[in-house]
């Protein structure tokens, strides 16, 4: 919305421009009226609109050219004014001055919106609008045409009102007039917006959709009759219109065009500015991403608000109620977005079925990935599918939660977040992606790749992947992410994480060198944990060509003893232990193979719990 309006008012010398603003000010004709009128600025809260509104008047006689090209740069508005009883000022209106003044060197689309003023109708009996169509016809800048009189008030704050409406809602991005139909860009809004209210996903806005739309935009929902009415409206002009009682996609966008073609085209705006979308019918930045703070050291994630809301849009669009999105399901529910966000990588990096079907646990953990990645992407996701509207919320940034510093974390000894970042650090060629797709319960080998998934799958499955662990019966979320030391692992800020899993071949002599180099450059003296895993443990083992065998490197580091893994048997453990090693840090060094480390963990969380059932009760006693 913007923030002022700035209205000129131009035309021949005469034709009561400055008397137009004066009566305005002081609600009376002035007995005497200056060759100019100081510019006015009209408070907000006494404009219709609640926006300050100045208004500008022009000179001949006492301003340059040069200054008047200056004003209708700094114009949002231009009224032209012309004596309704002097023919030659219409003249000059349209063909051989005013207009063409304006807007002559503008180009299509980004013209300054004009309001034609015909003044003075009180010397004359009948209307000027027959001499003035044809003009309005010409340009489709002109917005309307309004017959006053400054004498007797007439029409006076009308004028300045439709001026005010033609900046704040202009008709030329929504309408053409030629044609006689909506624009493109109009259209595709508003068949987002419909596809949002339409919350059962059955291509019909319901009685009860219609009225949430309503309340949703303008506060409050239509009363039975007038709903009734707004319905065989549509039914008598369109043949599509109304299905099933209900409002179709064409009979909305018929209202819309009605709305517009009866001048009330600030109806339209006001729907779709609550849905997000600016003067250019692009969605604004302050909807898409709204301010949050993360401060360093903090995460962020998805909170309740979230899930509920991303749970209600899984069920929407789960049309065959099979608990589960194909991949055309999965199409039409981001068909409110201007780009598809789930590509490819998406689907390797969650547990998706052999079908690619994606359960409802898996869109939740893609969505915990991105929430968890990139949160201002997350808002924006969160934008398109309308949460800030469907939710009754300020912002999607009550869907997110900013976790405390991990620093705090590591003094206290415990944490309230639910997601972790691992980073799978080793050798190409260990077997980390395999790791990750064990991690989602596939097995990974090219062949599947392209048999399976040949339409929707990268050439190489994606670097992260994301499932839920559990840890003293609770469920967290856990992102590996592979990196390969040779090429990626180079500076030191990439070694920030929540846990390291440095990972080495137990068939590749020269494997551990390159964990025990990476943990000395990058963890020995951070207080990240590392968790090592030796890969491959089904076949056959081979020395490490390093100083000292993996065992014995752990035993003077402090560090658990290697972790056996095998691709063709994965147990769910081994990433319940990387979990554990993130939540609690400050354990880092104690051997998580030991029954005494998850004795003395699964006792903390137990006295966690204990104290936190302690004080419930004391505050309930208290109450």
């Amino acid at each position: 919305m913007r923030r002022h309006v700035r209205i000129l008012l131009l035309g021949e010398p005469k034709v009561g421009k400055t008397s137009l603003i004066m009566s305005l000010v002081g609600e009376e004709f002035p007995n005497e009226v200056p060759a100019r009128a100081e510019e006015i600025t009209i408070p907000a809260d006494v404009t219709p609109e609640k926006v300050p509104t100045h208004i500008v008047d022009y000179s001949e006689t006492e301003q340059t050219d040069e200054v008047l090209r200056q004003e209708i740069v700094k114009a949002n508005v231009v009224c032209v004014v012309y004596d309704v009883t002097q023919e030659e000022t219409i003249d000059k209106v349209s063909s051989t001055k005013w207009i063409p003044l304006v807007n002559g060197g503008v180009e299509k689309g980004s013209k300054i919106p004009i309001i034609l003023v015909g003044n003075k109708s009180d010397l004359r009996t009948g209307s000027s609008m027959e001499n003035i169509l044809p003009i309005m016809n010409q340009f489709s800048e002109i917005e309307t045409c309004v017959e006053c009189s400054a004498r007797n008030l007439k029409n006076i704050s009308e004028l300045f009102y439709y001026a005010q409406k033609a900046v704040l809602h202009p008709t030329a991005p929504l309408y053409d007039p030629e044609d006689k139909q909506l624009k493109p860009l109009c259209v595709r809004a508003l068949s987002r917006i419909f596809s949002i209210s339409d919350q059962d996903n059955d291509r019909v806005l319901s009685d009860a959709e219609l009225n949430c739309f309503q309340k949703s935009c303008f506060g409050n929902p239509l009363a039975p009759q007038a709903l009734e009415d707004v319905k065989t409206v549509v039914w008598k002009n369109t043949s599509d219109g109304i299905l099933d009682n209900g409002l179709t996609l064409n009979g909305f966008l018929f209202l819309n065009t009605l709305f517009i073609q009866r001048g009330r085209h600030e109806t339209t705006w006001t729907i779709l500015r609550r849905f997000g979308y600016d003067d250019t019918l692009e969605l604004t930045d302050d909807y898409l991403y709204p301010q949050l703070r993360v401060p360093l050291g903090c995460s962020t994630e998805l909170n309740h608000l979230g899930h509920q809301f991303l749970q209600k849009v899984f069920d929407k669009y789960d049309e065959d109620r099979d608990h589960a999105l194909s991949p055309a399901e999965l199409k039409n529910l981001f068909s409110v977005f201007p780009y598809m966000p789930w590509g490819a990588e998406a689907y390797s990096s969650v547990p998706t079925s052999e079908l690619n079907h994606v359960s409802l646990h898996a869109f939740i953990c893609q969505w915990t990935l991105w929430a968890y990645l990139d949160v201002q992407r997350c808002m924006e996701y969160l934008g398109y599918l309308g949460y800030p509207i469907l939710t009754d919320q300020e912002s999607q940034t009550t869907a997110i939660t900013v976790s405390r510093e991990k620093a705090l974390d590591l003094e206290k000894g415990q944490t309230q977040r639910s997601v972790f970042l691992c980073k799978v650090i080793g050798p190409r060629g260990t077997g980390k992606s395999a790791f990750l797709q064990a991690f989602l319960g596939q097995s990974f080998t090219v062949r599947s790749l392209h048999y399976i998934k040949p339409e929707c799958c990268p050439a190489r499955p994606s670097l992260y992947a994301v499932n839920t662990v559990q840890v003293a019966n609770q469920e967290k979320y856990l992102i590996l992410f592979e990196v390969d030391v040779e090429t990626e692992f180079l500076k030191a800020s990439d070694a920030a994480c929540d846990v390291a899993c440095l990972m080495y071949d137990f068939t590749d002599p020269n494997s551990f060198s390159y964990c025990a180099s990476i943990y000395k450059q990058h963890f020995m003296n951070s207080s990240i944990p590392c968790v090592l895993v030796c890969c491959k443990a089904d076949e056959v083992e081979v020395p490490q060509q390093y100083g000292m065998n993996p065992a014995e490197f752990c035993y003077k580091h402090r560090l658990p003893v290697p972790i056996r893994h095998s691709s063709l048997r994965p147990t769910a453990q081994i990433y319940s232990k990387l979990a554990w090693a993130a939540m609690y840090p400050h354990l880092n060094g104690s051997d998580m193979s030991s029954t005494s480390f998850w004795l003395r963990v699964t006792l903390g969380a137990a006295m966690v719990t204990v104290l936190g059932f302690a004080l419930y009760r004391a505050f309930a006693r208290s109450k």
